[in-house]
């Protein structure tokens, strides 16, 4: 009988679980690219780990947005993440590409 109890609450337990699985979206964000572009090298969040916008390491493209006094930073175009960025540093877009806008901030 005690065995019978414990499947039947095992059970229960699983049904939660269950239904929370069902209801994940794994689908892409709204903002990924489904093909990455090999001249936009992400290296970090630039703000946090997860930040949409994220700085940017060197390629063909980006060689001539970098110096060593900023970081190249690119953002999805028009996400919220790109005007918060906008309005708390007033940077200016220097070039677009694949959908991001690449920014070039002075670091502090």
């Amino acid at each position: 009988m005690f065995k019978r109890c414990r499947q039947i609450i095992c059970g229960l337990c699983l049904v939660p679980m269950a239904l929370f699985l069902a209801g994940c979206d794994v689908t892409a964000p709204k903002n990924s690219i489904s093909e990455p572009d090999p001249e936009l090298v992400f290296v970090r969040g630039y703000r946090s780990e997860s930040d949409e916008c994220q700085v940017i390491g060197e390629s063909a493209f980006t060689a001539d947005f970098l110096d060593d006094a900023s970081a190249l930073v690119a953002c999805p175009t028009d996400s919220f993440a790109m005007k918060t960025l906008t309005a708390e540093t007033g940077a200016q877009i220097v070039a677009q590409r694949s959908g991001f806008s690449l920014f070039s901030l002075l670091y502090r």
